[in-house]
């Protein structure tokens, strides 16, 4: 209880300094950016052959795993395929993504394969030119994403069968067909901004990141016409501006779908969902309904509070404008508890991968001399484990204060104004926090 006051308090007294200091904070911010793009170090790790490398090494694991998938043990704990896709690459490349950089860009098979097929049919055929069949309707934002990723969530916290092999790799099937029919319909790099759900979870973790890599066309594989920067971490929260609706309802999920899981290791939770199972006799029902639910009371939270950021500050703009400006302030907090929900699964159930590389198959086999590895579950304490939890959830919504406070006054201007907008926003992440 001591812990919970003591973190309410810590981000009163954040809104209070943030408060103070929000002009100072915005300039500096918006100021500081470092171009590093010429360093030695920086060119040689962005080189096309250092790029190349990491495209091959993407689409190789990509390969590997459906090579697992399909061929592989049909047992989750023989296999590579589950503990890579579920621990490694999302859990630990979201990490990597906010706390160092956009590394997907980089690694994205089905931008890879597409990329290098695009070229081999242009090399056949040189006197053709690749065009989009049909242009993509701004007016839906990035709906496709936002519906692939409540797929990817409902398959992550409620689909049993997530962890077999066989339908991982029917999944994987599916959605490379999705990804390339996307690219060859609307554009390689359109579909990647709004139908690739991925490019684009991924993508707002890394606003993030102290590393920022901007392109000066629309195009992401032209490294002459880009620079890569150096910023204040979260930095980047505030510069991304007003987004359109379909991307904050993505940010939204992002959160509920980390609470959802959250969630059901909770004794409310089992109570429940066995009360619910006395009428819908059907876990799957029942899980679904709950990842429906627990997204639509988030929604509806987040516009209750937006209204109320709305009506405290008096300013000419509607509630889904402030929806929209201020939900990259909950970012931080997603990460927080992407952290502290994750942290302990990835480093136990991450260790599985050092047999695993050894027998990525179920085979038997000992290519690397690691098959006979054992987990250590003593990797972190309880106590370790708790602490850290804890802080990232403090430090994630002390971010989140300081984050929404200088979006108010780069959007709303008149700092009296932004200054009592914030109060509906403080309450809320005091709610939170505690919860």
């Amino acid at each position: 209880m001591f812990c919970l006051i003591g973190a309410a308090i810590t981000i009163i007294l954040t809104f209070a300094l943030a408060a103070i200091f929000s002009s100072k904070l915005n300039l500096r911010s918006q100021s500081f950016r470092l171009d590093v793009s010429r360093w030695k170090i920086t060119r040689a790790l962005s080189s096309i052959p250092t790029l190349n490398a990491f495209r091959l090494t993407g689409v190789s694991i990509f390969f590997i795993i459906i090579y697992a998938c399909f061929w592989g043990s049909d047992n989750p704990i023989y296999n590579i395929a589950p503990t890579f896709i579920w621990v490694i690459w999302w859990v630990g490349l979201a990490y990597l993504s906010a706390f160092v950089g956009d590394l997907w860009r980089l690694i994205n098979p089905w931008h890879s394969l597409f990329h290098w097929g695009e070229k081999l049919f242009l090399t056949w055929t040189p006197s053709t030119t690749i065009a989009p069949l049909l242009k993509y309707p701004k007016w839906i934002g990035i709906t496709p994403a936002l519906v692939i990723f409540f797929a990817f969530a409902w398959a992550e916290n409620v689909y049993h069968e997530s962890v077999v092999p066989i339908r991982l790799g029917q999944m994987i099937i599916i959605y490379s067909a999705i990804t390339w029919c996307g690219m060859m319909m609307f554009g390689k790099e359109i579909w990647l901004r709004n139908g690739e759900a991925f490019t684009v979870a991924f993508g707002f973790l890394a606003r993030f990141s102290p590393l920022e890599v901007r392109y000066n066309t629309s195009s992401t594989t032209n490294i002459n016409q880009r620079e890569i920067n150096l910023r204040f971490p979260g930095s980047g929260l505030i510069e991304i501006g007003s987004i359109s609706t379909s991307q904050m309802l993505f940010v939204l999920l992002l959160l509920s779908a980390v609470t959802f899981d959250g969630l059901m290791g909770t004794m409310i939770w089992m109570r429940l969902q066995n009360s619910v199972l006395e009428y819908i006799p059907n876990l799957l029902v029942v899980g679904s309904l709950g990842l429906i639910l627990v997204s639509v009371v988030f929604f509806g939270l987040y516009f209750c509070f937006s209204f109320l950021m709305k009506s405290f500050s008096g300013a000419n703009y509607g509630t889904f404008t402030f929806a929209n400006n201020f939900v990259t302030s909950l970012i931080p907090i997603a990460l927080a508890y992407h952290v502290a929900h994750f942290l302990l699964f990835l480093l136990i159930q991450g260790q599985l991968m050092v047999p695993l590389i050894s027998d990525p198959f179920g085979q038997g086999w000992d290519l690397f001399g690691t098959a006979n590895y054992r987990l250590n579950f003593k990797i972190m304490s309880p106590t370790f484990f708790w602490i850290i939890s804890v802080t990232s959830i403090v430090i994630g919504h002390v971010i989140g204060v300081v984050v929404s406070h200088l979006i108010a006054v780069k959007t709303i201007r008149d700092r009296h104004k932004a200054f009592k907008s914030q109060y509906p926003m403080l309450a809320l992440m005091i709610f939170y926090t505690i919860a």
